[in-house]
């Protein structure tokens, strides 16, 4: 049997023994049984159970958005939809997480992480049994909202037990890689949607789709029950013997260390107030909230439009697509589009894999700049390829899309999302994360509702060139509101401007906060 590598390490005899913050005995690094100081922390079993509990999230984020692009033409054919109704479905799941992540992304301040981490994956798999057995086009629409809303939640709180539960120096990357599972859900929705279309040809095999889900979402609501609740909020609640007990249960390890935990109270006058959204838009936090949501929403713009409706558009790289309306013809065109869908997830996989390696070398806003401009690149050779004959240059537009599915992943899809979960203080962490991502939201809803008209309008080329200004913008405005989180500790993050810090227009606006 190998030996744990945790055995090997030992406690540092010259830690202080004085009152400390969460992330400071978070962040402890030991030493190697000859004495020497290890490299970085190693994470305990608690903290991985924590991060693999979130990828779940996103994982069913991907899988369900994305696969809802295969199942649209079956669901449309069952319930006889006209497109008008069909950019209900495909903006529904979308319009679900732009209300969830703001009314339950920010009840994480209130009730608590791990509460609301529990709360979002009940919610999901009730309203994923319902979708599954859904019997009017109505009752799809409600069904997907509801789903969303639950997903719409879990992008602050997946966030915030993931990097109020790890290192400072993993934070970047952790974060990244849970996030990255929403590109492993969407390649697995296409494979499973491709798979249940193949092995089962009929007009009911988008239910399947949906009901392949469920048991694996019970599997992870039983998990969070057993994690512990984030120290850093308990913390902020005045609750410091409740942050006690968890940062131990966080941290046991063998050997021990840190051997006990005695945390500091920053909050001495009192637990500090989860806040109203208001307090997003005072001066000490307006910054913050405009580079978290702005440039989230300009490439939600994109991405979510792209990835929806580009499937059907790179089916014709792969076969040859029917133009009739029978059922065996809308299944064949299906699977075409589940092909050239699982081909684009393939690069955002890629893509986020490069992030994870780099994000904690380059910084975030680097990346984000980097992305933003590359998928402008991508999304302009994609328009060039297209010519006023009608023709296309294909290997050029097949080129443009998969530099834009790349980019889009390896910065501003990935950057916006770590970004707007690391750049608020721990009090109104889920309210400002949350927000974000609603925003964000409202530009892929307007996408899904407005693609299929606008590609009837005004044609492809010109959306695309509207895209690449809508990137272009993101990378403006990331530079002009950078702030750099890389290696920065919670507690830096979270740290209240001081008087001497703000000025006397400044104060009222802290207040709030």
């Amino acid at each position: 049997m190998s030996e744990n590598p945790e055995t090997r390490f030992q406690p540092d005899p010259g830690q202080p023994q004085r009152a400390r913050t969460v992330q400071e005995y978070i962040d402890e690094c030991p030493l190697w049984a000859d004495g020497t100081r290890a490299p970085n922390t190693p994470m305990t079993h608690m903290q991985w159970r924590i991060w693999s509990l979130a990828c779940a999230g996103k994982f069913f984020e991907g899988m369900v958005v994305f696969m809802t692009g295969v199942a649209l033409p079956l669901i449309s054919r069952e319930f006889g939809l006209k497109p008008s109704s069909e950019g209900f479905v495909t903006a529904a799941t979308l319009a679900g997480i732009l209300i969830g992540a703001t009314a339950l992304g920010g009840l994480a301040d209130v009730f608590g992480r791990k509460r609301m981490f529990i709360a979002e994956m009940i919610i999901f798999t009730v309203f994923l049994i319902a979708l599954s057995l859904a019997p009017s086009f109505l009752w799809v629409v409600v069904f997907l909202l509801g789903i969303g809303i639950a997903l719409g939640c879990d992008y602050p709180t997946a966030h915030m037990v993931i990097s109020e539960s790890i290192p400072t120096s993993a934070r970047g990357r952790l974060v990244l890689s849970a996030f990255a599972f929403q590109a492993v859900g969407a390649l697995t929705g296409t494979v499973i949607g491709y798979v249940i279309l193949a092995e089962n040809p009929v007009e009911s095999a988008w239910r399947w789709m949906y009901a392949s889900a469920v048991i694996p979402a019970i599997l992870v609501i039983i998990g969070r029950f057993f994690v512990t609740d984030s120290g850093h909020w308990l913390v902020s609640r005045g609750r410091i013997k409740d942050a006690e007990e968890a940062t131990h249960r966080l941290l046991r390890r063998r050997p021990q260390y840190p051997r006990s935990i005695r945390l500091a109270n920053p909050n001495k006058d009192g637990p500090r107030p989860a806040g109203h959204y208001g307090v997003l838009f005072s001066k000490p936090y307006r910054k913050a909230t405009i580079l978290a949501s702005v440039p989230w929403f300009l490439q939600d713009l994109g991405t979510y439009g792209i990835g929806i409706f580009t499937p059907t558009i790179l089916a014709t790289l792969i076969g040859k697509k029917s133009v009739t309306d029978t059922l065996n013809e809308v299944i064949h065109n299906d699977i075409l589009a589940a092909k050239g869908s699982a081909l684009m997830d393939i690069l955002f996989v890629i893509g986020i894999i490069f992030a994870v390696l780099l994000v904690d070398r380059l910084g975030r806003i680097k990346l984000q700049i980097i992305g933003f401009v590359g998928c402008a690149v991508g999304l302009l050779l994609a328009a060039l390829s297209m010519q006023s004959d009608g023709g296309n240059n294909m290997p050029v537009l097949f080129i443009g899309f998969m530099l834009f599915f790349f980019m889009t992943n390896l910065g501003p899809n990935a950057m916006t999302y770590l970004i707007a979960g690391e750049v608020f203080p721990t009090h109104i962490r889920g309210k400002g994360a949350g927000f974000a991502a609603s925003f964000a939201k409202i530009g892929a809803v307007l996408t899904a509702f407005l693609f299929p008209i606008l590609l009837k309008s005004i044609g492809d080329k010109a959306l695309l060139f509207g895209l690449v200004g809508a990137f272009v913008l993101g990378a403006i405005i990331t530079t002009i509101f950078a702030i750099e989180t890389k290696g920065v500790s919670l507690d830096k993050i979270g740290h209240r401007p001081t008087d001497e810090e703000l000025d006397e227009d400044d104060k009222a606006d802290a207040d709030l906060a």
